[in-house]
């Protein structure tokens, strides 16, 4: 028995769907047992909950995709109607449009969360429920099958197949109907396996044999069976093959019949005891996380002995599969046992093997089609050339013939026009013509009959001398050496007498006759040799049709199964690795310019950017080992060209510079009384401006190689570098002094000008920066001036200050209303802020503004309204008037003015304006709330990171350590020997792009990036299908490997499109329809011809 880990290739099984019948080693297993079900269910209660249903894709009319993700883990379960239901590791082709029922699944279920997975009773049946029990998913793996969606009260809103009433002894299921589930098996429990319910259930099945035989006139009762479908009508929740597996493996006989069994006591425990294993067996092996499964297979072909070909799986043929191991299974020798970790793997890899092996037989079905079809028109070709020659031939001899006899042909062209000529009917003529044959006449012996007089043509047999080659006479031959040769001249026949039919037309002589024949002979010998000068043109044009329906064929037909690959940690970030070997990392969103701050910005890093609306946050990662090690000046450039062509120079065309700082620069923490949005960062000091880049961008294929292929390449990356820190300080001046060549210095008062709201007072300080860059000798970063570095450390001291105490200013919030906390809410959360992140140039001290404010927002007191003339003579009448009337009387009189009404209107406004005003009051209270803790948090990072740039502290969680790659593993261009793993799309500057293989180049313009992705990979296909493109044994690195066609042609478009970061695009390539060079060619060929 062999033990297999992770298996993921295509096995070649049995191509027949039958159904699972009762010995499971007859035919290929394909429908889930109640064991099955309950495995599967326990396995997917363990991984798939709290995950949420992102969507639901059609993969047929009857398997459905369901795709389970949260951030990080990603599932994939397949659901075949009425038969099994799985994780899978392979990816499959989904239909192009939603059926009616998966829309309205995907309406119901897509984004909520998985509560549970579970078995219903012991019945093959398998529910999901999500949003805690709001709606519930059963599919029913029994009959025909079915998939039911309900609700949380079990009235069904979808179904796949609806049934009727007392369709195979089901209740009626349709849309509007309830669900029932008190009629599944066991649904209220399992009962106990007792001794009087297994004798009672076996009186029973023994009754029912004994009514079966006395029904049965012919054969014999199958005792065996017998015993096994009575066990299986009352013992429900264990499967029958598990039962009889038991029974077997106990030495018990299952041809005993029943009566037998219950007539004695011992046979009747020996029994009870079996099953009672049994029931502990299907307990055993729910009882961990995870289930061990087992493959059971034939050979193809017995193994002759070695442990390659035993291990060989294209010898093995997929038969069964369970979650134990049956001894009798175990110990057969001409079967083969594989075991697999979890019980997903195993079912995954079963019923995988059987889809990807139809989808190959289909596809090489194709291929044998056009193969035939293009051997049917070589032989067509050579059938018409054949026929040619053959036509040349005939009339050749017949015109040698004639000329042979040319004597009897002029007598018989006589005799016929003769009679004719007599005015005989041409009736008489043959029947004279037979006459004479029978009296031997040799004029009418070479006629045949029936004449054909109508066409004045009449058909003649006659003698053709076949003449051997003779060879030309030695004249030193001699007569003795003919008779050592053995053949005496004598017996060598000089000629032999053959007969052919020749039409002779009456109306000329024979010699013309031969002539015709003659032409008609240089007629055919004209066609063969037109039919042979076009025949390979002919074919070449039959070829190409057959080849592109053979391409049309293949596109309708799904991809063969490939293992979907897991994304590496930085792909799910707009990535490449540059020229010089360093990882580059550019945010999507502002989430993710947030994220790559506060994780992956360490020291030694860059920080990359441009002032252009939609520009990404990029930063190049350096060697942790060596953070001051200088980043080469190019990886700066490709760096900045990424930022800018992600950002709306590329839809305007416009190129325009970008910008880099160091990593103890970029800032989350805003001065007091301010707030930064997200994806915003503060920059202190110089920034260092890189010249304006060409808009060009590349789509590239980088390979993912093993480990012991990496030994090979030699990396001209700084990863592998051990340079002490003592020359550190040495190459970073080095590298400094090679930037300021490609780098254009900037005056300080005009670094930001898109900060200038913030006062030139502000940006002046802000550019002066800290006292701490001065240390820096890089001739890039600026310098701060000896008049205001005493201004500086007290604004460096106050920004401090300011990190560790941020606070809002809630008494401008509190004078301004709830009018302005709503404005200032959407100001701070709107999707061009967080499309677009700010980067804004530091504040050293509040600004005046902010501190007038704070002073002049002190509460006032209420101030008493003040009477109108005559107010306080009117109140004293009033007070008059009503001085007896008590509350009772006063109550009475409002009543009947009508008064109370307005008052209680007056009070139900007053109570709703206060609620109003109490709702306004926690809301800003929350924001309060969470802009205290989102500030607390942002200096309790910074705090953090400033420990960590201070002492290079190299700070990363357990998962962020387990994802780390070694960026030795993705080539562009893979060495002879290597052992490629996977391919991978990159989107990069073109630059970066040099050492690639496959590659194209991309500018602005019209074409959608779908298209344009289309475009390359159809591309690639149509170059791999080439004659002498491809290298079988991989070695030429000029022409394409078959590993690496197999790669690219697995590829999808979508995994490629989500990898460009830019908009509309042109496509490069040679032949394509962006066009590359033939438009400038034909230019010039205008102005030439214009000289």
């Amino acid at each position: 028995m062999s033990t297999v880990d992770g298996v993921k290739s295509v096995r070649p099984v049995l191509d027949s769907r039958t159904s699972y019948t009762k010995s499971p080693t007859d035919n290929m297993k394909q429908r889930f047992s109640s064991l099955d079900v309950k495995v599967i269910a326990h396995e997917l209660q363990q991984c798939l909950v709290s995950l949420r249903l992102s969507n639901i894709y059609d993969l047929s009319s009857k398997i459905l995709l369901l795709k389970f993700a949260k951030p990080d883990n990603k599932k994939q379960l397949v659901v075949d109607t009425g038969f099994r239901t799985h994780l899978t590791e392979f990816g499959r082709t989904t239909a192009a449009a939603p059926s009616a029922f998966v829309a309205r699944l995907r309406k119901c279920l897509k984004t909520r969360r998985l509560t549970s997975v579970s078995q219903v009773g012991t019945d093959r049946i398998l529910e999901f429920t999500f949003s805690d029990g709001q709606y519930r998913l059963f599919l029913e793996f029994f009959a025909s099958g079915n998939i039911i969606l309900t609700d949380a009260e079990l009235n069904i809103l979808a179904l796949s197949r609806n049934v009727a009433e007392n369709e195979g002894g089901q209740e009626p299921q349709r849309v509007g109907l309830k669900y029932s589930l008190e009629n599944r098996q066991n649904y209220e429990g399992i009962p106990d396996l007792t001794k009087e319910r297994v004798r009672t259930g076996l009186e029973k099945a023994a009754e029912r044999t004994k009514a079966a035989s006395a029904v049965a006139k012919k054969g014999k009762p199958k005792t065996g069976a017998d015993l096994r479908k009575g066990l299986a009508s009352f013992i429900s929740e264990t499967p029958p093959v598990l039962i009889e597996y038991t029974l077997l493996a106990n030495g018990f006989e299952m041809a005993k019949p029943i009566s037998e069994i219950l007539a004695s006591e011992s046979i009747f425990d020996e029994l009870f005891k079996s099953l009672e294993e049994a029931r502990k067996t299907v307990e055993n092996i729910t009882s961990g996380d995870k289930c061990k499964g087992y493959i059971f297979a034939k050979y193809r072909a017995a193994p002759s002995g070695d442990s390659t070909e035993a291990s060989d799986r294209s010898n093995l043929l997929y038969e069964d599969f369970h979650p134990f191991l049956p001894q009798k299974l175990a110990n057969d020798p001409e079967i083969k046992v594989l075991e697999y970790p979890d019980y997903n793997q195993t079912v995954d890899e079963f019923f995988s093997s059987l889809e990807g092996q139809k989808l190959e037989s289909r596809l090489s079905d194709r291929e044998a089609t056009a193969k035939r079809r293009m051997e049917m028109a070589k032989q067509e070709q050579a059938k018409r050339i054949e026929d040619l020659q053959e036509a040349q031939a005939s009339n050749f001899r017949k015109a040698e013939a004639i000329e042979t006899n040319v004597q009897r042909v002029q007598e018989a062209m006589d005799a016929v026009n003769g009679l004719i000529a007599q005015g005989m009917d041409w009736v008489d003529i043959s029947k004279l013509v037979e006459r004479e044959k029978k009296k031997q006449n040799p004029v009418a012996a070479i006629i045949k009959t029936p004449l054909k007089l109508d066409e004045n043509v009449i058909t003649l047999s006659l003698a053709e001398e076949d003449f051997e080659e003779e060879e030309e006479e030695d004249p030193f031959e001699t007569d003795d050496e003919d008779d050592e040769n053995g053949t005496p001249e004598k017996a060598k026949p000089a000629a032999s007498a053959k007969a052919i039919e020749v039409d002779i037309n009456l109306s000329l002589s024979p010699w013309s006759n031969a002539r015709e024949y003659y032409e008609e002979r240089r007629t055919y010998a004209v066609k063969e040799e037109k039919t042979q000068a076009s025949s390979g043109k002919a074919l070449k044009n039959t070829e190409a049709k057959i080849q592109d329906d053979l391409r049309k064929g293949l596109k309708q037909e799904k991809a063969l199964l490939q293992p979907i690959r897991k994304m590496m940690w930085f792909e799910k970030f707009i990535w490449f690795i540059s020229s010089d070997g360093y990882l580059v990392l550019g945010g999507k969103d502002a989430t993710q310019n947030d994220m790559l701050y506060k994780r992956y910005l360490r020291k030694g890093d860059i920080y990359c950017h441009a002032d252009l609306h939609g520009a990404s946050s990029v930063i190049v990662k350096n060697n942790p080992k060596t953070p001051d090690a200088p980043i080469p000046p190019q990886t700066l450039s490709q760096a900045g060209s990424l930022s800018v062509c992600t950002s709306n120079a590329w839809d305007s065309k416009a190129g325009m510079g970008a910008w880099w700082v160091n990593a103890d620069q970029v800032s989350k923490s805003a001065p007091t009384g301010e707030f930064l949005p997200q994806g915003s960062f503060m920059i202190r000091g110089t920034k260092n401006f890189l010249p304006p880049t060409q808009l060009l961008m590349g789509l590239g294929f980088v390979f993912r190689i093993s480990e012991e292929s990496k030994a090979k390449h030699v990396k001209h990356r700084l990863n592998g570098v051990d340079d002490g820190d003592a020359n550190a300080g040495t190459s970073r001046k080095k590298a400094d002094t090679e930037v300021a060549a490609l780098e254009q210095p900037v005056e300080p008062q005009s670094v930001d000008d898109d900060a200038s709201d913030m006062g030139d007072k502000t940006a002046d300080e802000s550019d002066n920066g800290e006292e701490a860059y001065e240390k820096r000798d890089n001739p890039l970063q600026g310098v701060s001036s000896k008049r205001d570095e005493e201004a500086d450390d007290e604004d460096v001291e106050e920004a401090e200050k300011g990190v560790h105490n941020l606070q809002i200013d809630t008494d401008k919030q509190e004078a301004d209303g709830p009018k302005d906390e709503a404005e200032d809410d959407g100001e701070a959360s709107s999707p061009e802020d967080a499309a677009t992140p700010s980067v804004a140039e530091t504040s050293e001290e509040p600004t005046q503004a902010s501190g007038k404010q704070q002073a002049g927002n002190k509460p006032k007191q209420p101030q008493q309204p003040v009477r109108k003339r005559g107010q306080k003579a009117k109140a004293k009448k009033v007070a008059a008037k009503y001085k007896y009337q008590d509350e009772e009387d006063r109550l009475a009189a409002e009543a009947l003015i009508g008064a109370k009404a307005g008052q209680e209107k007056a009070q139900a406004e007053a109570e709703a304006k206060a609620k109003r005003e109490a709702e306004i009051a926690f809301q800003r209270e929350r924001r309060r709330a969470q802009h205290r803790k989102t500030q607390k948090e942002t200096a309790e990072h910074e705090e953090i990171r400033k420990v960590m740039m201070e002492e290079g502290v190299e700070l990363l969680d357990d998962d962020e350590a387990q994802k780390t790659t070694s960026l030795d593993e993705l080539v562009g261009t893979p060495l002879p020997g290597d052992e490629i793993l996977e391919v991978i799309p990159v989107c990069a500057p073109w630059g970066a792009l040099g050492r690639y293989k496959y590659k194209a180049k991309l500018q602005p313009g019209s074409t959608k990036k779908g298209k344009a992705v289309k475009e390359i990979l159809e591309r690639i296909k149509f170059e791999s299908g080439k004659k002498g493109a491809v290298d079988p044994q991989g070695k030429d690195s000029d022409k394409m490997w078959p590993r690496e066609v197999e790669l690219l042609k697995g590829m999808k478009a979508e995994e490629v499109v989500n990898s460009i970061p830019v908009g509309k695009v042109r496509v490069m390539l040679p032949g394509a329809t962006g066009g590359g060079r033939g438009g400038s060619n034909a230019k010039a060929k205008k102005r030439g011809g214009k000289k």
